[in-house]
């Protein structure tokens, strides 16, 4: 049956989200997000179209906090049943034909840790880099015990900020900065964290836990929902208040929050080599469920 590669339409936003998630359940998506996404200035999509249906997407674009000029970012998933027919060759060519257009000219981008996906990469001449995983925990078994709150320190909710957010984003910047990565980043301007993350439609409020210590904010652990489960977002600490146990402590009540709601599932992701969060999760129960692999080529 032949395909064909073309633009993103408002219309195909059901069809792109469960390419993406197809076979990657540990994903939190919505295609109210999908189309979301499309609208940001720096994020582009394609979609493969076969029989009527959406059967493929690739999300691309520039980097544009790098510091290092011309990279961009490249992603592709196709529906399982639909693979072999080269449908992901089309994608991939045509989304690195619209980054070269874009005066991108080193491409990075994720693969499932599987046979296939890692090979289709090596095969196009991607390189294989770091490692990532996702751990996942069934919210409907107990939690533990919530982590005593130190003396000074005080939990709330970033529904407590939506008039004025920018404290938790001086923490998210801070946090942003200690994130393993191959890319050195500039700090995200006020304005498009305020954009990017905190308008994001899945960016639950009152999920999100923040430390405050003697009233400032030092520490979060953000929350995004699909209605059914739960993402973390990101969890940060400002550099000045690290070592303390706040991580653990924003990361025990959102989740906490989470199970009350009755969400069905939390997951995550974080960097191989994230030794201090991969502990934390390990501490809340959270399950190894998948990894990926970050790959990169020069255009």
């Amino acid at each position: 049956m032949p395909y064909h590669i073309r633009p993103f339409a408002p219309e195909d936003a059901a069809g792109a989200t469960e390419a993406y998630r197809a076979g990657r359940p540990h994903l939190v998506i919505t295609p109210e997000v999908t189309n979301w996404l499309v609208g940001l200035p720096h994020y582009h999509l394609l979609v493969a179209e076969r029989g009527g249906q959406v059967v493929g997407s690739a999300r691309f674009g520039p980097v544009t906090e790098s510091t290092t000029p011309h990279q961009g970012f490249l992603n592709v998933s196709v529906l399982p049943e639909h693979r072999g027919a080269g449908i992901a060759t089309a994608l991939l060519a045509a989304a690195e034909r619209e980054l070269a257009a874009l005066d991108v000219r080193d491409v990075h981008g994720w693969a499932d840790g599987t046979p296939e996906a890692l090979g289709f990469a090596a095969a196009r001449g991607y390189r294989r880099g770091r490692r990532a995983q996702f751990a996942g925990r069934d919210l409907t078994v107990p939690l533990p015990p919530l982590p005593p709150t130190p003396a000074g320190i005080e939990l709330r909710t970033a529904a407590d900020f939506l008039d004025d957010p920018y404290p938790i984003y001086l923490v998210d910047i801070d946090g942003t900065r200690a994130e393993p990565g191959d890319l050195a980043l500039e700090d995200q301007s006020y304005e498009g964290w305020l954009a990017e993350i905190w308008q994001r439609p899945d960016q639950d409020h009152a999920l999100t836990s923040v430390v405050l210590d003697g009233g400032e904010a030092v520490a979060f652990s953000a929350a995004q929902t699909d209605g059914r489960n739960y993402w973390s977002g990101f969890t940060a600490t400002r550099s000045t208040h690290r070592g303390r146990g706040l991580a653990k402590l924003a990361k025990a009540h959102a989740l906490r929050r989470a199970q009350e709601r009755g969400l069905a599932a939390a997951y995550t992701n974080n960097d191989g080599d994230n030794a201090p969060m991969l502990a934390i999760n390990d501490w809340f129960g959270y399950r190894v469920c998948a990894e990926e692999w970050k790959h990169s080529r020069t255009l």
